[in-house]
């Protein structure tokens, strides 16, 4: 064990890499080498005479030292980031990197204009946008603030409306499949019907609701595909080919159905829900980035 102090650059990415349990997913983020990495690693480990991290060659977790490592400078390294990030509020605009976690849809749809225009009122902030759609710990993964719909927020959490306010779910089919199936009249003709299926990452298909004059159905139809959100194009290219009927976002199936390629189906059973929200964990310093991008999504303009 070395007497010298480790670096504060060497525990910074040890925390990194252990956050995101990789080197090649850290260097990702942090646009230096997997190899520069892990030699930082190595280094600490060295110094400190105690393995950190157990690593093969599908991942890399914390030992029993790391993690009590990682769960001690956390807070440090947070505390760190903040006093750093006081010098933005000397400067006529905030810079530094903004790191979001969002689903795929927000992604899709509305996030993008969004952030074209806070990239041109903020040259100087780096935007790392993570797309993800499970609910994830904001601390542990190295993200500033997310977008989740209402019923995935914490209670600890502080919440905002972005984007649209009220969202659909749509269900369709190509005009050949219904010509040739007949177009279901009621949600439990489903149940005969060819539906391709969407599933959570955890494997989890979720089902399908219906709503009308306060009757509201679930079902669990069956059909010739299931695909993640992350590919969800799948099943909706496998509908226009009339393979079967598609579940998904009103407005991402919006251009197949203006331009008709797909025909709405039971759009009187369709399922409306209110819109996402920014969320981000409670402090009394915010990082410049993200006080900037909540400010922005503020005005009335950035909601559109």
């Amino acid at each position: 064990m070395s007497t010298e102090p480790p670096s504060m650059a060497d525990l910074s990415t040890f925390a990194l890499v252990a956050q995101q349990r990789g080197f090649r997913q850290a260097g990702r983020v942090s646009g230096q080498s997997a190899s520069s990495l892990s030699q930082a690693v190595r280094r600490l480990e060295t110094q400190l005479g105690i393995r950190l991290l157990e690593r093969t060659t599908r991942s890399v977790a914390p030992t029993e030292a790391g993690a009590l490592l990682l769960s001690r400078l956390q807070p440090a390294l947070a505390q760190v980031a903040s006093a750093l990030d006081v010098l933005n509020e000397l400067r006529d605009s905030p810079r530094g990197t903004l790191r979001l976690n969002v689903p795929v849809s927000a992604a899709r749809h509305f996030l993008q204009p969004m952030l074209n225009r806070f990239m041109d009122l903020y040259p100087d902030i780096m935007l790392d946008i993570v797309v993800d759609n499970n609910f994830v710990d904001l601390v542990a993964s190295g993200c500033d603030a997310g977008i989740r719909y209402g019923e995935r927020l914490e209670q600890d959490m502080i919440a905002l409306p972005i984007g649209p306010r009220s969202e659909r779910f749509a269900l369709a089919a190509s005009p050949a499949y219904l010509a040739r199936r007949g177009v279901p009249q009621h949600p439990r003709d489903l149940l005969r019907h060819a539906c391709l299926r969407g599933k959570f990452l955890s494997g989890l298909v979720y089902p399908w609701e219906f709503e009308r004059d306060g009757q509201r159905l679930t079902l669990d139809p069956a059909g010739p595909l299931i695909v993640t959100p992350t590919v969800a194009d799948l099943a909706v290219q496998a509908a226009v080919a009339g393979h079967g009927l598609v579940y998904l976002f009103e407005d991402w199936l919006a251009p197949y159905l203006a331009a008709g390629q797909l025909q709405p189906v039971l759009p009187e059973w369709w399922v409306s829900f209110p819109g996402p929200f920014l969320y981000y964990a409670g402090r009394r310093h915010l990082p410049a980035p993200l006080r900037a991008f909540i400010d922005f999504i503020q005005q009335p303009a950035s909601t559109a």
